[in-house]
C-alpha cells in the first residue's frame, strides 16, 4: 500500500463497536472483494471491500474476517482467515501479509491459511445459533455482479440451511456513518491531497487546453502524494459539458470565456475526499458569471449552517430548496408565476438545480448511512449546491466535505481550498 500503516487502536475499536450490535450465540463473517477480470489475464486493480477494511485494516484479496464473541475459546472470539504467503508469490506479486504483520494491521490474534477455513468454521457453526452476513445495501447499489459475499452466502446457507441468518448491513450502516478521530485524520490527509491538486492546475487552465490535461495534472499531483489517486472517476466539464450532472468523457478543449467545473477528490488510505470548484477559464469571470457564481456559494453557506445534529436529511434538502429558489428568483431564472404553478413532488428550482445537496462521505464516496434517522455529531457529508444553465453553456457547482459537531457549523475539511470568486481570479492571475 502507498499510504502509512494506520494505527490498529482504530479496527479494534470499530470490531467492539459492532459486536454491541449483535445477537447473543452470534458469529459474523466478511469477506474481501474479488479481484476482477477484464480480458485475457488482465485484472482491475484491486479494491478491498469497505465493511472488512473498516473492521480489521485488511487490504487484501482472500481475506475472510469472522467475530464470534460468545466462542468457547478464547482464541476464536476475532479470526482472520489470509491467503498463504510464500517465495514463490513474493517473487510474482510481492508481499502478502504474514500472521505477525496481519496482527500489527488489525490488532487480530489469531490468524489461520485460508485452507483451514471450512474446518475452523465447521467447529465455530456447531456452537453459533445466529450467522450475520454480509450485503450490499447502499440505497443506490448496482447489484446485478456477483460478488465473493455474494458466493459465500449461497455456499454457507446450503450447507448450514438451518441456522439463523441475519444482516450485518443495518450495523455497518449505523456504526461506518460516524467518524472516529483516526478517520477524520485520514479524510483530512485525502482533502489536504485533493488540495494540492487544485493547486497544481489552477496554475495550469488556460484557454486551449483539454480536459483530459488538466486530469492528468491532478492525477500526477495526487500519485505523489501517497494516494492510489482519484476516489472517483473525475468531472472535467468545461462550458456546455458542466450541464451534464455525470460527465466523464474529458475529452473537449477548454475555450476562451468559459467556466470548467472540476468534481474530483483524492482517496487516501481507502477514505474519499469529494470536492467540486467552477474556475474561468481565461481566469475572469463575466459579471452573468460571477453573479451565479455568488449565487451558489450563498446556497453553500447557508446550507452548511442547516447541518447540525438532530435534523433528518429529507427536511435538510427541503431547506436548502427554499435557499436555491430565492438565489433563482435573484437571478431571473424563475419567477412568482413558476413557483405558483409548480408541481410539489419538483419544484420550480429543479430545472435548474436536479440533484440532492448532500451525501455521506468516508470510505465510500457516496457513503452508507440512514436516510430515514436524525443526523448526528460524527457523520461527515459533502455540501454540493449547483446552478445548471444549459441555454447559457454554464454549469457552476462548489462542494466541500464536513464533519458534523456536537454545537455550531460543521468543520470544513477543505477550508484551505480557494473558493471565493475573487480569490480564484487573484489566483488565477497572479
Amino acid at each position: 500500500m502507498k499510504y502509512d500503516l494506520i494505527d490498529n487502536a482504530l479496527f479494534i475499536r470499530n470490531r467492539a463497536e459492532y459486536v454491541k450490535h449483535l445477537k447473543p450465540s452470534s458469529l459474523a463473517i466478511f469477506n474481501s472483494n474479488d479481484i476482477i477480470t477484464t480480458s485475457a489475464d488482465s485484472t482491475m486493480p484491486f479494491q478491498q471491500h469497505r465493511d472488512i477494511f473498516h473492521l480489521s485494516g485488511v487490504d487484501q484479496e482472500e481475506s475472510i474476517l469472522v467475530l464470534f464473541p460468545d466462542a468457547s475459546s478464547e482464541k476464536h472470539k476475532e479470526i482472520l482467515f489470509l491467503k498463504e504467503t510464500s517465495e514463490l508469490i513474493a517473487i510474482w506479486e510481492g508481499e502478502k501479509l504474514t500472521k505477525e504483520k496481519a496482527f500489527e494491521v488489525s490488532g487480530i490474534r489469531t490468524v489461520y491459511w485460508l485452507d483451514q477455513f471450512e474446518t475452523i468454521f465447521n467447529n465455530l457453526m456447531a456452537e453459533a445459533e445466529h450467522v450475520y452476513l454480509n450485503t450490499n445495501e447502499h440505497l443506490r447499489a448496482n447489484t446485478e455482479a456477483e460478488t465473493r459475499e455474494d458466493r459465500f452466502i449461497s455456499w454457507c446457507k446450503e450447507k448450514y440451511p438451518i441456522h439463523h441468518y441475519e444482516r450485518s448491513a443495518p450495523i455497518m450502516h449505523q456504526i461506518r456513518s460516524i467518524k472516529h478521530p483516526i478517520e477524520i485524520d485520514l479524510m483530512q490527509k485525502a482533502c489536504d491531497i485533493t488540495e494540492k491538486g487544485v493547486r497544481r492546475v489552477l496554475d495550469f487552465i488556460k484557454p486551449g487546453v483539454w480536459e483530459y490535461e488538466i486530469e492528468a495534472e491532478i492525477t500526477h499531483e495526487f500519485i505523489r502524494n501517497r494516494s492510489k489517486g482519484f476516489a472517483y472517476t473525475p468531472i472535467i466539464a468545461s462550458g456546455k459539458n458542466a450541464c451534464v450532472l455525470h460527465y466523464i468523457e474529458n475529452n473537449q478543449q477548454c475555450q476562451d470565456g468559459d467556466v470548467i467545473l472540476m468534481d474530483f477528490g483524492a482517496e487516501y488510505a481507502n477514505y474519499a475526499s469529494d470536492l467540486t470548484r467552477s474556475f474561468p477559464v481565461n481566469g475572469r469571470f463575466t459579471d452573468r458569471q460571477k453573479a451565479v457564481y455568488n449565487s451558489v456559494l450563498h446556497v453553500k453557506k447557508e446550507a452548511e449552517k442547516l447541518l447540525q445534529p438532530g435534523i433528518k436529511l429529507s427536511d435538510y434538502h427541503v431547506e436548502v430548496g427554499k435557499l436555491m429558489e430565492a438565489e433563482l428568483l435573484k437571478l431571473g431564472l424563475i419567477d412568482a408565476t413558476d413557483i405558483r404553478n409548480q408541481d410539489p413532488n419538483w419544484p420550480a428550482y429543479k430545472k435548474y438545480f436536479m440533484h440532492g445537496t448532500s451525501h455521506y462521505i468516508g470510505l465510500d464516496t457516496h457513503d452508507v448511512g440512514s436516510w430515514t434517522e436524525p443526523i448526528k455529531a460524527g457523520m461527515v457529508f459533502t455540501c454540493e449546491p449547483g446552478i445548471y444553465i444549459p441555454e447559457e453553456n454554464l454549469g457552476i457547482r462548489l462542494e466541500d466535505d464536513l464533519v458534523v459537531q456536537e454545537s455550531g457549523e460543521p468543520m470544513n475539511l477543505m477550508k484551505n481550498i480557494p473558493i471565493e470568486a475573487d480569490e480564484i481570479e487573484e489566483l488565477m492571475n497572479s
